[in-house]
């Protein structure tokens, strides 16, 4: 064993024992889409007077914090995401509306002088007790059942009981309450009370309020004080007859008394002390995931993971021999560090983040397999040479195209993440973290465990056992026939054309059915104790009030509504009518958009695409000529329009996990496309003078092998997520088995004959040979390097 070697097997075995370590004493952190519960999204908005930066949402959150807390939700999380919006998640909760209701008193907390009894003016209100234009002198819309006084800054409103009060301009904000609390008074009788402490320059303004309606006689309505959220009088009461003129009430000695029942008062507490938001906040996105269908997802992608691993792994073996059995165990320690490596980063694992984690280790294998296929060649060119270094020659040819071809995976992985949203970017982190983790286990674990095989006599021997001492069947296949591919390589391109052509034809004729996610409104999954068929059900919501809903079925007979805006009390009221006919009705999934977040959704996953082309091109044109960039970028738009036009031919939703797999895939056809090029630079240079198509066509068939292989590690995994993962993830994995097979073709067929073509156009030299040009001393210590095994001796 060399030095290089030990030292891979010791960070090998170190590395797993840190990961085995935290896997049995850590628990990953789950997404609310894996574990149950609502996850809202708000908006803070401008008022005339405050802007809605980073620091007045920053307080927003605070105060949204204290209410939430109040509810006695289990452990709720709130963000700040960006400069503007605040997201809450709240685990378990099933039925989102007292959390939306607490959230969405958005106004700003007051204290009024009350003036005395209101009264109505019939001559300046519409039938709907409005004013003319049917807002309040400030431009507001009223509360129901309040009217507005002409006198400038007098609002009437009714109070607890309905009764009209003329109330005074604002004295006091609720930006001064320092604390609210609920207590109960049993030394003094009052019952529940609450207590209110003020800010400092707010207590002396609380102080002088309460003194100057101390000045009327008890009794009068005068002698109230008012407190008001959201066009509301949430409490107005009196003054203490005990209270003198102009003396007022401290800040510490405030209490309010009343009939409350301990939930009113902790209610009235909780307004008060909670109710001053800095600016006011919109909901634009709520979802709420129950927790069957959580469970599900979690047990489906643990199936499918075993199930693919361990056909991947039987692939690989039966294919490599005794090196594929060794690469199947690297496989396993990469499955452990990728694992490990997400509890230990705190990554909340969502429901695309853990498809991701499983589509990984199906597409792990392709380093390995890299590495196998050059060494196969080595093996085949000189027969004689030793395993041991057909194997290190392997490892450093593989090398350009493994970096490449993960690079371009890593970009793709970098754009899910910062221009996806939501769980799709739990998506990027995993397959970011599967890239990293892959490579290691491929070129460090895997390559000590080849190496110390290879050193192994029997194994270097016998030729047929280790698995890269001869050529594939496929290899051997296609040097035998040896096709000539690229004699008319415009007849390839004619067919890609009709491919995109039908796609097209696919999304004018269909259209593209747009998921919530993209143009807004509100999707609700409804599993029933008895079955109900769409007919029926959508009778039922029409009679209902909701005669525009959309009615379809989902999963095992649940039952999917779609509408446009509904607000929790109506999808409550919509549950009940599907509960007449169904029987106990149990909300599985529930996904609510805003008009303009759809539209900011469906503009970033423009972007997003175009970013991924524009990305993708300038590595690829750095990396290789300009002439393979561009060729690649065709056939990556032409892998994307191709799997677009299958979902508009079978209708499928076009989501945000869509999105994921789409930009998956040009990732996935990108790396294809890099390995051929990459072959095709290195046999160029090595042979100037032979024609392109030739080099081109002998590429080719040299990363076959490689292209199937690889491809088929990630179709048993893509296969066993569509089987088994429901209807929540059965469209991921469809969207990238379509796009690894027309991403297979594309490469071979879209991206060579489309360089070839753009090449007659060009009068660049050919690529240098390898070890001349650039880097000349180096090439050429490489090229003299002698074997691992060779001392020297010459006779």
């Amino acid at each position: 064993m060399t030095r290089a070697t030990a030292v891979r097997a010791v960070l090998a075995v170190a590395v797993l024992l840190v990961s085995v370590y935290i896997t049995l004493t850590m628990s990953p952190r789950l997404g609310l889409d894996l574990q149950g519960g609502t996850r809202i999204v708000l908006q803070a908005r401008d008022t005339a007077t405050v802007e809605a930066d980073r620091e007045t949402t920053d307080r927003t959150l605070e105060v949204l914090r204290q209410r939430i807390d109040s509810l006695g939700v289990s452990e709720p999380t709130l963000t700040r995401s960006g400069e503007d919006r605040i997201i809450v998640e709240l685990p378990d909760v099933q039925d989102p509306r007292q959390a939306t209701e607490v959230i969405g008193r958005t106004a700003q907390l007051t204290f009024h002088a009350v003036e005395g009894p209101g009264t109505e003016k019939p001559e300046e209100k519409t039938p709907d007790g409005e004013t003319p234009d049917g807002k309040t002198p400030d431009g507001k819309t009223p509360a129901p059942g309040s009217t507005t006084d002409p006198a400038p800054d007098r609002l009437t409103l009714p109070d607890e009981q309905g009764r009209l009060l003329a109330l005074g301009e604002p004295r006091l904000s609720g930006a001064g309450v320092e604390d609210a609390t609920a207590a109960f008074d049993a030394q003094g009788g009052a019952g529940w009370t609450v207590s209110l402490e003020f800010r400092k320059g707010a207590g002396q303004d609380w102080k002088k309020l309460t003194g100057e309606a101390a000045c009327h006689p008890a009794g009068d309505d005068r002698r109230r004080v008012a407190i008001v959220l959201d066009e509301k009088v949430i409490s107005s009461p009196q003054v203490d007859p005990s209270v003198g003129c102009r003396a007022g009430l401290p800040s510490g000695a405030t209490q309010i008394t009343g009939s409350f029942s301990a939930d009113e008062a902790r209610d009235l507490a909780l307004l008060i002390k909670g109710g001053a938001l800095p600016v006011p906040v919109e909901i634009v996105e709520q979802r709420t995931v129950g927790p069957t269908l959580g469970a599900a997802a979690i047990d489906a992608s643990a199936q499918a993971a075993l199930i693919g691993a361990a056909a991947t792994a039987l692939f690989i073996t039966v294919v490599y021999r005794l090196f594929g059995a060794l690469a199947a165990v690297a496989l396993g320690a990469y499955g452990v560090i990728s694992y490990a490596a997400l509890i230990a980063l705190g990554v909340t694992l969502t429901l695309p983040g853990l498809a991701g984690f499983v589509l990984a280790i199906g597409m792990a294998v392709d380093a390995n397999v890299l590495v196998f296929e050059r060494a196969r060649e080595e093996c085949a060119e000189r027969p004689k040479r030793s395993l041991r270094s057909a194997l290190t020659t392997g490892f450093q040819k593989a090398w350009s195209a493994v970096a490449d071809s993960n690079a371009t995976t890593l970009i793709a992985a970098g754009l899910l993440f910062f221009l996806g949203s939501g769980p799709v970017k739990g998506f990027g982190v995993t397959l970011a973290i599967g890239v990293v983790a892959s490579m290691f286990s491929a070129l460090v674990i895997a390559r000590a465990l080849t190496e110390i095989a290879a050193n192994s006599r029997f194994v270097s021997d016998y030729r047929g056992v280790n698995g890269i001492g001869r050529p594939g069947a496929v290899r051997t296949w296609l040097v035998r026939k040896d096709p000539k591919l690229f004699r008319k390589p415009a007849r390839w391109l004619v067919v890609s054309a009709a491919l995109v052509a039908v796609a097209v034809a696919g999304i004018v004729v269909r259209g593209v059915d747009l998921g919530v996610e993209f143009t807004g409104g509100r999707l609700v999954e409804y599993s029933t104790s008895r079955p109900v068929d769409v007919e029926t059900a959508r009778d039922s919501i029409a009679a209902a009030g909701f005669g525009d809903a959309e009615v379809t079925t989902a999963g095992d007979g649940d039952l999917s509504v779609r509408t446009g805006k509904l607000d929790n009390d109506g999808e409550h009221a919509l549950r009940a009518a599907l509960a007449e006919e169904g029987g106990e009705t149990t909300k599985v999934r529930d996904e609510l958009i805003g008009p303009s977040l759809g539209d900011e959704l469906r503009r970033n996953a423009l972007i997003a695409l175009g970013v991924a082309v524009a990305v993708q091109l300038a590595y690829l044109a750095v990396r290789f000529r300009w002439t393979f960039a561009v060729a690649s970028v065709v056939a990556m738009v032409h892998d994307v329009i191709l799997v677009v036009g299958a979902f508009a031919w079978l209708g499928r939703p076009v989501d945000g996990i869509f999105l994921a797999a789409l930009l998956t895939v040009i990732g996935y056809s990108v790396n294809d496309s890099v390995v051929v090029f990459d072959r095709v630079r290195e046999l160029w240079g090595a042979n100037r003078r032979t024609p392109l198509d030739t080099i081109a066509r002998r590429a080719v068939l040299q990363t076959v092998p490689r292209t199937v292989n690889t491809g088929m590690g990630a179709l048993f995994i893509l296969v066993a997520l569509a089987v088994l993962g429901g209807d929540s993830l059965a469209d991921f994995a469809l969207a990238l088995l379509i796009g690894i097979v027309v991403g297979t073709w594309s490469s071979v067929f879209t991206a060579v004959p489309g360089a070839l073509a753009l090449e007659r156009s060009t009068k660049a030299p050919p690529p240098p040979a390898p070890g001349k040009g650039k880097g000349t001393s180096r090439g050429k210590a490489r090229a003299t390097r002698r074997d691992p095994l060779d001392n020297g001796a010459r006779v």
